[in-house]
């Protein structure tokens, strides 16, 4: 039983402290920018056709799912190529790139550059090429007979407008409309308190965390005091059981109660800082999902997913890029846990990275599920290539060992 509870807070504090404050600080800073620039950003993808593929692959190469939501409703309207939208849900490392950028910051530039090269090659070859969405319409009819026609690819060296999207209905969001009420009298000013010393907790976890990654990564004792491992602990547990209560309770008192959506702007920093803190604390409880399973595996188990992975051989980048067809952020934050227990090869990793979508494909399937499904399969082939690739050579071409490259 002390062992289990050891993990269980174990958990709670590394993951707190070594990736959600860095993907507090990532997430904050994006959205600066948004309210900075008013919107901005998304007028320049508008206006520069022949760069919107690699705009797109920029925006979704920015860590968590924020950059390729926002290119979501601009195919929608028509202003942006299909191939624009294939580029950016293949570089979108979702919610995991954190995790990458965190604990492996090595491994993650070389994946995500990889991912991008990949993306943005394949992006402009749907577009030059003419493969949008009407050339497998029947194919993909088998599987969405209800999926509407293509609309956003490019046309005669033009963007086509999709007459049969309705343009001015709403985003999808994740907001509960018919939520608890925000108004409470004792869970509003509670859940905004919470707020405020999450920020406070996050602000003394990235100090810590960045102390921790200069030593080094060493190892840290699970103690409650006065110290740099007692206050790693205390940091950690509190910050985490401050983002479960954000994610389950608050964010439907402070903000609008919205999860893994990109806003075009804030109305204010405080708002910046809110949506910030919500699109962390939801981060944060994948995080602490996967940290969980994996160790909890491996102590009742003794299970050696390294061991599993090594001999499946080729097999491993295959996975990797059939779990990045799950749509979704969970998953994927999973995967790359398990890599940075050096639990799978970096071919698996890279191939991941290209396949998945994070929670940017929700608002294209809840509009065009077509256009979702076939921007995944568009996703998931180069996907298989280079995570195959990468298994054949980065050993005998490079030297390296596939297994924990570039983990702290």
């Amino acid at each position: 039983m002390n062992e289990l509870l050891e993990v269980f807070f174990a958990s709670l504090r590394d993951g707190y402290v070594q990736v959600s404050t860095f993907v507090a600080v990532t997430v904050l800073a994006f959205g600066l920018i948004q309210y900075r620039t008013d919107g901005a950003l998304l007028a320049t993808i508008e206006d520069n056709e022949r760069l919107q593929v690699l705009f797109g692959g920029l925006l979704g190469l920015t860590p968590g799912c924020g950059g390729a939501i926002v290119v979501m409703p601009l195919y929608v309207r028509g202003t942006v190529s299909f191939g624009t939208v294939v580029a950016t849900l293949g570089a979108t490392a979702g919610d995991s790139a954190f995790v990458i950028l965190a604990l492996a910051p090595e491994a993650a530039l070389y994946a995500y550059a990889i991912a991008f090269a990949a993306s943005v090659a394949t992006g402009y070859l749907v577009d030059s090429v003419g493969l949008g969405v009407t050339r497998v319409d029947n194919a993909v009819s088998r599987l969405s007979p209800t999926a509407t026609p293509d609309g956003g690819t490019v046309i005669n060296s033009g963007i086509g407008p999709n007459p049969s999207h309705d343009y001015g209905c709403p985003a999808p969001t994740h907001a509960h409309e018919s939520g608890p009420d925000r108004r409470s009298r004792v869970l509003t000013p509670l859940s905004h308190l919470a707020h405020v010393a999450w920020w406070g907790t996050a602000v003394v976890g990235l100090i810590l965390g960045s102390l921790y990654l200069l030593r080094g990564g060493p190892e840290v004792a699970l103690t409650f005091g006065v110290g740099f491992d007692g206050l790693f602990t205390v940091i950690g547990v509190v910050g985490a059981v401050l983002s479960l209560y954000l994610y389950a309770v608050g964010r439907h008192y402070v903000g609008e109660g919205q999860i893994a959506r990109a806003r075009d702007s804030f109305s204010s920093v405080y708002d910046t800082l809110t949506h910030a803190a919500m699109e962390t604390s939801f981060v944060t409880v994948w995080v602490l999902v996967a940290f969980l399973i994996y160790e909890y595996a491996v102590l009742l188990t003794g299970l050696n997913v390294a061991s599993v992975a090594a001999a499946a051989g080729v097999l491993a980048p295959i996975g990797g890029a059939a779990v990045g067809l799950i749509p979704g952020c969970g998953p994927q934050i999973l995967l790359a846990s398990v890599y940075a227990e050096g639990g799978l090869p970096f071919s698996a990793l890279t191939a991941n990275a290209i396949a998945q979508d994070g929670d940017a494909l929700f608002p294209l399937l809840a509009v065009d599920a077509k256009a979702a499904i076939v921007a995944t399969i568009y996703n998931f082939l180069p996907a298989v290539v280079v995570g195959i690739a990468l298994h054949l050579l980065w050993g005998p071409v490079f030297g390296m060992a596939e297994f924990g490259f570039g983990v702290l």
